[in-house]
C-alpha cells in the first residue's frame, strides 16, 4: 500500500510539472491552426473614442496574461491537475510577418484574453489594415524567447513589418519606437493620408508598467 501511495505521489508530482507546458503547447497548436485557417474579414472605422478606450482595456488584458504565468498550478496529492482546455475556434484576418527576429503570427480580430493567447489581436475600433488611418496590433510579451512579441524590442528603425491578409500583402516601414505610460493613448494618433501601423505590447517583459510602441508606415 505504502509503495502504491508513492508511485501516486510521484505522478501527480510529475504532472504538476508538465502542466505549464501542456499550455503553452496548447497555445501554441491554437497559433498554427490560426496561421492555417484564415476566414475573410470585413472592417468598420469606429470613432476614435472607442479606439482609445479599448486600448487603455490592454492594461486589464496584459496584467490578466501576467497574473496567470506567474501563478503557480495547485494540486492536492488525490487529484490530478485539471487538464488543458479544449481549443476553441478563432479566425485569423491575416499574418504579421518581422524577418529580423524570424517572427509569423496570425492576427485575429479583437483584444481578448482568449484571442491574445496564441495570436496577436487587431484593435477594431481602429483603422483597418492597409488603409489610411492607423491599424492597431497588441500581442502578449511573453518571457519564454520567441514567443509572440517577446523580441518586439530588438526592433529599429527602418525594420520592414510584412501584414498579409487574404487580399494583399502590405509592408510598413518603422520610422519611431517609443516606451510609453499605459494611459498614453495619443499612439492611436493619425492623419487622413497616411497609412499607419501600431504594434503594442508591455514593456518590461518582467513586472511591465510601461507600453512597448511600434510605428511603422507605408
Amino acid at each position: 500500500m505504502k509503495k502504491i501511495w508513492s508511485y501516486s505521489l510521484v505522478i501527480v508530482g510529475i504532472l504538476i510539472l508538465l502542466y505549464p507546458k501542456a499550455n503553452e503547447w496548447n497555445d501554441n497548436r491554437q497559433q498554427n491552426k490560426l496561421m492555417e485557417e484564415w476566414e475573410e474579414a470585413s472592417y468598420d472605422v469606429i470613432p476614435q473614442e472607442q479606439a482609445q478606450e479599448q486600448y487603455e482595456q490592454l492594461t486589464d488584458l496584459f496584467n490578466e496574461e501576467l497574473t496567470a504565468a506567474t501563478a503557480q498550478p495547485t494540486s492536492t496529492p488525490t487529484e490530478a491537475p485539471t487538464a488543458a482546455p479544449t481549443v476553441q475556434k478563432i479566425a485569423s484576418i491575416a499574418t504579421l510577418k518581422i524577418d529580423k527576429i524570424k517572427l509569423k503570427l496570425p492576427v485575429v480580430e479583437g483584444a481578448t484574453q482568449k484571442n491574445m493567447k496564441s495570436a496577436t489581436a487587431h484593435l477594431k475600433e481602429t483603422s483597418a489594415i492597409g488603409e489610411v488611418g492607423n491599424a492597431a496590433i497588441a500581442g502578449h510579451r511573453m518571457r519564454s524567447k520567441g514567443r509572440l512579441f517577446n523580441r518586439l524590442g530588438e526592433i529599429e528603425v527602418g525594420d520592414k513589418i510584412v501584414v498579409e491578409t487574404k487580399e494583399q500583402t502590405y509592408t510598413y516601414t518603422v520610422y519611431k519606437v517609443s516606451i510609453v505610460e499605459p494611459t498614453d493613448v495619443s499612439v492611436l494618433n493619425y492623419n487622413n493620408k497616411d497609412k499607419l501601423l501600431t504594434l503594442i505590447t508591455c514593456d518590461p517583459i518582467v513586472n511591465p508598467t510601461h507600453r512597448l510602441i511600434i510605428h511603422a508606415k507605408m
